[in-house]
């Protein structure tokens, strides 16, 4: 029998600080226990295996049971499991990618309870053969496989009792773990992702925000060839009920699929990327590959609108400019642009740093196809992470505008998923379509 707590989010700051406070003096701990190893005589590379999947297991299995903000932290390192050295990649891949779309799951009795709230006239009337095994849990909510009244099948996403407070509790401590991250994800900066997490992190809990979202996306793509955005049935307080989707995960077809099947995904996520401000006036923010499944049909089905961000002028105006500059290489222009966008100041960074900075960043733009990989993830993320390179020094004289990090971090962890994918896309033909600015030869969708 399940006692009488299982699954629920622990809210208490207390209890949520003592599980990740235990996250650094552990790593700490295996540290030192793995010097006195090699001290002793072992190979250093068979100590920091050790080291790294005993780090990975205890990730896993606190950021899963905090759920809320930990688990979050959790899924947005998924995305970037690409940017990890391989000899340190095994043991996070398997832990992080399993936070994809997996968590210690909530009781059904906890669950009935959530839907008796949420339909107090009878919930069973409205979801037959609801199932009580869920099919995915993650941060925020649990989702179960039902049959709406109509005979629609339907996937009902039921909120964790105290998910709310357990955000609350998370957003103080955050900090706490950027240690052991950093440690996982060289040159991620963990304190910035924390940040913006955090301002994201309420709006997540409102499933009414996220239905809203959800419908505009499911109205923009409504029998697209490509994209596929499930339906909205109803929204009840902690309860969410949508059309049913059925598809490959896209952690499975980075595990095992075809180079077809990851080629298809790849093209297709940076279509949905560059389309949805322009179609949607969205941003999906979350492009961890639990949210993403590849259709029988082809298309790309999309889940989890917690975390959007409305972009009712489309894309930023200077953005194409910007991106065109820099694909050209011209120096000056970028500049130019850069310096009016806000995103620096000219005294401070020269065109030709800037240039440098941006131009790994920029290939994809520059040939009809690109091939996204592992080993260049890493190259990026190993010059990064060294605070003496030129590039390290450039980075850190940009400023971000508030408005735009949202951008960048999907920008970001949209790359990480295609290098895990190793997908071959045409990015320069997709950015030229939808982005306004880019090449003014191409007119683009009407908008």
């Amino acid at each position: 029998m399940d006692a009488p707590d299982a699954g629920r989010p622990t809210s208490s700051r207390l209890a949520r600080t003592a599980r990740l406070a235990a996250l650094p003096a552990a790593f700490a701990g295996r540290t030192a226990v793995g010097l006195g190893k090699r001290l002793g005589g072992r190979p250093a590379e068979a100590v920091a295996a050790q080291v790294q999947r005993r780090t990975a297991e205890q990730l896993f299995a606190t950021l899963g049971q905090l759920k809320g903000g930990a688990m979050k932290v959790g899924q947005a390192m998924s995305a970037m499991e690409a940017a990890l050295p391989e000899q340190l990649a095994g043991p996070y891949r398997e832990a992080l990618v399993r936070l994809q779309d997996a968590a210690p799951a909530l009781p059904a009795a906890m669950v009935h309870q959530q839907l008796d709230q949420a339909f107090p006239a009878g919930w069973r009337r409205l979801l037959r053969d609801f199932d009580d095994r869920p099919v995915a849990a993650a941060s925020v909510g649990q989702v179960h496989r039902a049959t709406w009244s109509d005979g629609t099948p339907v996937a009902v996403k039921v909120q964790y009792p105290g998910a709310g407070e357990a955000l609350v509790a998370d957003l103080g401590m955050m900090q706490k773990v950027a240690p052991v991250v950093q440690t996982a994800m060289p040159g991620l900066d963990a304190r910035q992702l924390f940040a913006e997490l955090r301002a994201r992190l309420v709006e997540e809990v409102d499933y009414v925000l996220e239905a809203d979202a959800q419908m505009a996306f499911a109205d923009a793509y409504r029998d697209d060839p490509d994209i596929a955005v499930p339906d909205v049935l109803a929204t009840e307080d902690r309860v969410l009920v949508t059309a049913w989707m059925e598809g490959t995960p896209l952690s499975r077809v980075i595990a095992e699929g075809t180079r077809d099947d990851r080629d298809r995904a790849g093209l297709l996520l940076v279509r949905l990327f560059a389309s949805a401000p322009v179609r949607a006036r969205r941003l999906h923010g979350d492009p961890h590959p639990g949210n993403f499944r590849l259709l029988p049909d082809g298309r790309l089905g999309v889940l989890d609108f917690g975390a959007t961000e409305a972009m009712p002028s489309g894309w930023p105006t200077r953005l194409g400019p910007l991106l065109a500059a820099g694909r050209d290489g011209d120096a000056a222009a970028l500049h130019r642009v850069a310096a009016s966008a806000g995103l620096l100041r000219p005294d401070q960074v020269t065109a030709e740093a800037l240039l440098a900075l941006l131009d790994p960043y920029l290939q994809p733009l520059r040939s009809p196809t690109y091939t996204f990989t592992r080993a260049w993830m890493q190259e990026q993320t190993k010059a990064a992470s060294d605070p003496f390179s030129a590039t390290s020094r450039t980075q850190r004289r940009l400023t971000i505008p508030p408005r735009h990090l949202l951008l960048q971090r999907v920008a970001v962890g949209m790359t990480g998923v295609l290098c895990s994918l190793g997908a071959t896309v045409a990015v320069d033909a997709e950015i030229r379509w939808w982005l306004p600015g880019y090449d003014p030869d191409v007119t683009g969708p009407l908008t």
